[in-house]
């Protein structure tokens, strides 16, 4: 995505979110929170094109967005930041407080930051307070703490474009990304780069536009403030120590710590700039030559968090991980039908140029009712997928279909609905906060249903805004086992669901998992190689994955 509509849409959305703590008209404010999805998943740069062509961006919006490309930001955003005080925008930030709240605990109480309402929550300044019950104090104090957490963390998604900006803009003979974004974690502190390159790098870093702050300055490194508020990590390290440099720097702490006892106990000493006996070098160039070295199986980066990676390689026993290029497909995605912004024939042509031999289409179901789906328009959408079909010979496309799940487990169609779709991805949309026996349950009752092939998003969390649901997930997992449902890694990076650590979990337990983008625009499609980097570091490969099976063998799960 270019960073011009990031940016761009960024503005956008700050615009509607003021618009609507200001009293603004509900449906102005969903065409502008709608206009700033469709420019964020545009395909082409907004600086280099019409604005005008974005699907959603009308005349009026149009102008704003050309403005804001001349100068930052346009007239009725500096407006409505003028008007609206700098604490109660920062209370919305909180999940589950509203703009009319957020006002009064201004206005009343005084509270100008999350940090002011969760002291005023323990203090019992709000008990009694009319609207806030305790059940919505104990969300709101909730709320305030995941917004704390998340404030010092930043999803991989975002991370991960800050990463590559920053490797774009530095002139060097090679640079990568090291640290937790290279072991693929689902949340990232900070940035770490490695660079072969003169000193000299140092200055060009400094003076990026992107450089909000200098937190230190040397020869051999430079940590930054982004105006992203991420802190970015720039070392200089020789050629000649590479892999060992790599090696080092990619961590785990933990998984280090494990294999330079391996080397110590071989009375050789592994560092930063290799691996040596004595003063000879034995290996340092790659970090392949350093595990052979120590008698190991190459550890990919995220396997290394000391989780039993190190006594498997030592044995010759660690798995295949399956690959961003092992995807055959993708089986859940969206079109301008329901909530994406792109149109089906743009979404398929898109899909095909990745070279997928199958492509599923899995709009939203009824039952989400701001989509305004029916039947009439799902079996239209499959008449257009027919005709589409003999443009593309190569790659089979899949009439799909994402279903809610309701609180008893029921989805949207009847059984003799259901028959007719390629695959059906099911997901809880709503009703987050049911005990956990009967979110338990619900799930359950969702596998057992014969034609619901995926769980989509299961623990439904999006990082930083909503917590997983509670559920009992072993039970879960034995149920999609026994009935031969798959679990999804929703490759969304705010979602980044099934986190590793319940992937494994399901593992263990026999299910079978979909690695999907849930795409809603074309540059989405992209998304899928984070939950690649969630299935690596759940150790799963391509027979634990239905979406790298050959179309046959995918069939036959499906619609056994």
């Amino acid at each position: 995505m270019a960073r011009a509509n990031e940016e761009a849409a960024a503005a956008l959305q700050e615009y509607a979110e003021l618009f609507a703590l200001t009293g603004g008209d509900a449906f102005r404010v969903r065409s502008y929170q709608k206009a700033a999805k469709a420019i964020a998943g545009f395909p082409e740069d907004i600086s280099a094109t019409d604005v005008r062509a974005v699907p959603g961006v009308g005349e009026a919006i149009a102008k704003k967005m050309e403005e804001f490309l001349q100068r930052g930001s346009f007239r009725q955003l500096d407006d409505l930041r003028g008007r609206v005080p700098e604490g109660v925008r920062r209370l919305t930030r909180v999940p589950t407080l509203g703009p009319k709240t957020a006002i009064m605990l201004f206005d009343d109480y005084g509270i100008d930051s999350p940090a002011a309402l969760g002291e005023a929550i323990t203090a019992g300044r709000l008990d009694g307070v009319k609207g806030l019950g305790p059940k919505t104090l104990a969300n709101l104090l909730k709320g305030v703490e995941q917004l704390e957490q998340s404030g010092r963390r930043v999803h991989i998604g975002v991370a991960m474009s800050l990463a590559e900006q920053v490797m774009a803009s530095l002139s060097a003979e090679r640079v990568a990304y090291a640290g937790s974004l290279r072991r693929m974690k689902d949340t990232i502190g900070d940035v770490d780069i490695l660079a072969v390159a003169p000193e000299s790098i140092m200055e060009e870093f400094r003076a990026q536009p992107y450089v909000a702050e200098v937190i230190a300055a040397g020869d051999k490194k430079t940590s930054v403030r982004t105006t992203s508020g991420v802190q970015v990590d720039l070392r200089v390290v020789p050629a000649a120590s590479w892999g060992a440099a790599m090696q080092y720097f990619t961590g785990s702490k933990e998984h280090n710590v494990a294999i330079r006892e391996i080397a110590v106990k071989k009375g050789w000493k592994l560092s930063e700039y290799g691996l040596f006996e004595g003063e000879r070098v034995i290996a340092s160039e790659s970090e392949e030559e350093i595990y052979a070295a120590l008698g190991m199986q190459y550890v990919p980066p995220p396997m290394r968090e000391d989780g039993g990676e190190v006594r498997a390689a030592l044995r010759g026993e660690l798995p295949e991980p399956v690959r961003l290029d092992d995807l055959r497909g993708d089986l859940h995605t969206h079109t301008d039908l329901t909530d994406g912004i792109a149109s089906l024939e743009d979404m398929v042509a898109a899909a095909s140029a990745r070279g997928y031999s199958y492509y599923a289409v899995t709009d939203h179901a009824p039952d989400l009712t701001m989509q305004r789906m029916t039947l009439d328009k799902a079996l239209a959408q499959r008449e257009r997928i027919a005709k589409l079909q003999s443009s593309y010979p190569g790659m089979r496309l899949l009439h799909g279909t994402e279903l809610n799940i309701a609180p008893d487990g029921s989805v949207d169609w009847p059984a003799e609905v259901l028959r007719g779709f390629d695959v059906c991805v099911a997901s809880v949309h709503s009703h987050f906060g049911m005990p956990r026996d009967e979110m338990t349950r619900r799930f359950i009752t969702a596998c057992e249903n014969p034609y619901v092939d995926i769980i989509g998003h299961p623990t439904t969390r999006k990082i930083g805004k909503r917590e997983p649901v509670d559920a009992d997930w072993d039970a879960v997992f034995r149920a999609a086992a026994r009935t031969g449902t798959a679990m999804e890694i929703d490759s969304y990076p705010d979602r980044s669901d099934l986190p590793s650590d319940l992937v494994r979990l399901a593992k263990h337990h026999g299910v079978r998992f979909s690695i999907d983008s849930d795409s809603h625009a074309i540059p989405h499609l992209a998304h899928q190689r984070f939950g690649v980097g969630v299935a690596q570091r759940a150790w799963l490969t391509t027979d634990d994955v239905i979406n790298t099976w050959p179309l046959e063998r995918l069939q036959a799960f499906l619609r056994p």
